[in-house]
């Protein structure tokens, strides 16, 4: 093993970690680096982590082939030096030709290409890139929200000191699951639920958060609220910029803006009860007869 790979600036040490343990393998082994990262005790996050490091330093290459009877398999390389794509490509060739099967597959016999439009998505290179209707995309609103969300991260847990530099691409994926129909409090419960035990430390907030919403579940509602749930209005109440909520019925405030007029009007009524007590008092003053005797100080009355 080379020190440059001890050495190196930019290997974090969970990546020093699973590379040397995998060098340090047999020659003929054939384990996986998920399976390397479960035995050298580095955790999911940490691997992923690991893992990119690995493929932007070139130490790692990853690439799908298939293999007899048309099955596919994910082929992993690893080098104790830095390799670029196509040396990687010329190294991994190297006893990978599969021999053609002489049985029928299973899905049938050859036919003829098949006339119809392009698939939803198409292979670039070594990965797939989904096309623009299969993702969707924000509204403005959805993404002030999500803003707002990754914004506040460091309230929802002190550990959560996210850099700025990748505060919009985390507002990018915060606003997707808006656009899919998750409330902002579920985003926020999510994230809350994927991080570690009170005490244990969050060395990188921004790449655990990434993580987390890297992929937006789609929202399962019965079919009967389904309409409803999608629908989301815009609060009538004085905001400095647009909020969004799901009404229950027909109201047009959100939450917070309810709550508030309620507390305002509670307020209203206890001025005006304290306004009439006030008058009783002073009724009392003028000599009319009071069931509750007053006081005697220094031979004078005070009205209570």
């Amino acid at each position: 093993m080379p020190n440059e790979i001890i050495r190196h600036p930019r290997l974090s040490s969970d990546a020093v970690r699973l590379l040397t343990w995998q060098l340090s393998l047999p020659v003929d082994a054939d384990e996986s680096l998920s399976k390397t990262a479960q035995r050298a005790g580095i955790g999911k996050v940490a691997f992923l982590r690991a893992k990119g490091q690995l493929k932007d330093e070139g130490y790692v290459h990853e690439w799908r082939e298939q293999v007899e009877r048309g099955r596919w398999r994910t082929r992993q390389l690893v080098s104790n030096v830095p390799l670029s794509r196509d040396e990687a490509a010329r190294v991994g060739a190297v006893s990978t030709q599969v021999a053609p099967t002489v049985a029928v597959p299973a899905a049938g016999a050859p036919m003829g290409r098949g006339v119809g439009r392009l698939p939803e998505q198409t292979p670039v290179g070594d990965t797939y890139q989904p096309s623009p209707e299969a993702v969707p995309v924000p509204e403005p609103a959805l993404a002030a929200e999500a803003r707002r969300i990754v914004d506040a991260l460091h309230r929802l847990d002190p550990r959560l000191r996210v850099p700025r530099g990748i505060l919009p691409e985390l507002a990018e994926l915060a606003a997707q699951w808006l656009a899919v129909g998750h409330t902002v409090d579920a985003v926020r419960e999510e994230i809350r639920r994927q991080l570690p035990g009170c005490g244990t430390a969050v060395h990188h907030p921004g790449g655990l958060v990434r993580y987390v919403l890297r992929e937006a579940p789609p929202l399962d509602v019965p079919a009967e609220s389904s309409a409803r749930v999608a629908q989301m209005v815009e609060c009538a109440g004085a905001h400095t910029q647009p909020r969004l909520f799901r009404p229950v019925a027909d109201e047009l405030l959100c939450a917070d803006c309810r709550q508030a007029r309620a507390e305002s009007a509670a307020g209203a009524q206890t001025a005006v009860r304290g306004a009439a007590v006030a008058r009783a008092a002073l009724r009392r003053w003028d000599g009319t007869p009071s069931a509750v005797p007053l006081p005697l100080v220094s031979g004078v009355r005070h009205g209570a």
